[in-house]
């Protein structure tokens, strides 16, 4: 079984098959084999028809058989959780089966491409065996991807101002957008809102994703350290997550936010910006652009605009937090030898690029020297993908917490910060209370993964 992770991530996976010795990475043999790959549907067909190719070219390069399912992302995990028999929520579904000793160590695959994989992607696919007591690679990481900042930038100018006017701090980014609200609304855009600020305790992914940035600008970057310690002690930790939630809390109760972002999905920010029920939305890859690029392309030429990070509220460069995507396989496959070889083709820097380039750029490659050799990923035609690149790819980034620690993944898929956000917008509690209840909790997950 080869899965690829996360919905933010991807999706896929590898196995149940007759057992063949592969003497050499992807050459025809005379005991070809059948892998089983389950594989997340993307979010548009472009992306479907990359993964297919491989899929294909790979078979007539090696001679073996590759059986895929292609499904929705919540299916996928609730099927793969029930193959592994973890139990656990999707966002700890790599970190907590390496932990539990369920999946096979690739090291032998990622070393293939090691020298050229990107640092970050690296650590995203490096896992902790509890059984072992040592980490080591479960992951093939084969893409990776960060969060930009998706504007209207149609709208800002019909407010009266000027994108390039926005302030280059974090919380003074944001606060540029309030006052449009305002404009807008006296123009005829009576629902309109200013900011698609995901203070939500559904998730799974954008909440967690909104608040570690948060939490970079007011410098709390390292509560989970790469030993897998959480630093919930530290007093500049506590006072950053206490900024980060009084500025969150304070948007939502001041009303630029959308009420019913309480309870939003990872796909209703998406929907409610291209309704244009808010003017900016902070979210993971260029999904919300690449939605319309076929339907719409004034609105993807012209309209919509992608922003990188500003810096953090010192002034200081902030790193974007990066997720990267890649097969795993689980312990007992009947046919690893096969899904390792299938990982070996598509980890090629030429399959590798090619793939993600048919998928419209949604994810970047994993080896940042295919952005800077291929011209596709700089392209200045296109208005949003080099923005996309830079802050994934060639700024300062930082891999997910929950490769430091499965107990970080716990922490995000219980919704520890967004129930923070809930106790100081519903039930009264001061920012300090909240995120002092929030860390309690954060240390009770993290006593049961102690390396």
């Amino acid at each position: 079984m080869l899965r690829i992770n996360r919905r933010s991530v991807l999706a896929g996976s590898v196995g149940l098959a007759a057992t063949g010795a592969l003497s050499r990475p992807y050459i025809a043999n005379a005991a070809a084999t059948t892998a089983t790959v389950w594989q997340v549907q993307g979010f548009f067909p472009e992306e479907d028809a990359a993964f297919k190719k491989v899929v294909a070219d790979y078979e007539k390069a090696s001679g073996n058989k590759i059986d895929y399912s292609i499904m929705p992302f919540m299916a996928l995990n609730q099927k793969t959780v029930s193959a592994l028999t973890s139990g656990d929520a999707p966002e700890t579904l790599l970190p907590q089966n390496a932990w539990n000793d369920t999946l096979l160590d690739v090291s032998d695959v990622v070393e293939t491409q090691k020298s050229k994989l990107s640092a970050t992607a690296l650590d995203c696919a490096s896992y902790y065996n509890n059984t072992r007591k040592a980490r080591s690679f479960y992951l093939c990481p084969i893409k990776q991807a960060c969060a930009p900042f998706h504007i209207w930038g149609d709208l800002v100018e019909k407010a009266g101002f000027k994108l390039s006017d926005a302030p280059n701090t974090w919380d003074a980014f944001w606060d540029f957008f309030k006052p449009m609200q305002k404009e807008l609304r006296a123009k005829g855009m009576r629902k309109m809102f200013s900011l698609g600020l995901q203070v939500t305790t559904v998730g799974p992914n954008d909440g967690n994703n909104l608040f570690a940035h948060f939490m970079f600008a007011n410098g709390g970057v390292g509560i989970v350290s790469r030993d897998g310690k959480l630093h919930t002690d530290d007093p500049k930790i506590r006072e950053a997550a206490i900024r980060s939630i009084t500025w969150m809390t304070t948007a939502y109760k001041d009303g630029y936010v959308p009420p019913e972002a309480l309870s939003w999905n990872d796909a209703d920010d998406n929907n409610g910006y291209h309704e244009k029920l808010f003017l900016m939305d902070f979210d993971g890859t260029l999904s919300t652009e690449l939605a319309v690029i076929n339907k719409d392309k004034k609105a993807y030429l012209e309209q919509m605009v992608v922003k990188g990070l500003p810096n953090g509220n010192d002034g200081k460069p902030m790193p974007a937090a990066v997720g990267a995507g890649g097969g795993f396989i689980p312990k007992g496959a009947k046919n690893a030898a096969t899904a390792k070889d299938y990982m070996k083709y598509f980890m090629q820097p030429e399959v590798m690029n090619e793939n993600l380039k048919n998928g419209l750029g949604r994810w970047v490659p994993a080896i940042p020297e295919l952005v800077k050799s291929d011209p596709f990923w700089l392209d200045p035609k296109d208005p949003h993908r080099a923005t996309y690149v830079t802050e994934a790819v060639l700024g300062p980034t930082i891999p997910s917490y929950n490769s430091y620690n499965p107990a970080y993944g716990q922490v995000q898929a219980e919704q520890v910060w967004g129930t923070c956000l809930s106790d100081v917008i519903k039930n009264g509690m001061t920012p300090a209370a909240a995120v002092d209840k929030g860390f309690k909790r954060a240390e009770a997950i993290f006593t049961k993964y102690t390396f």
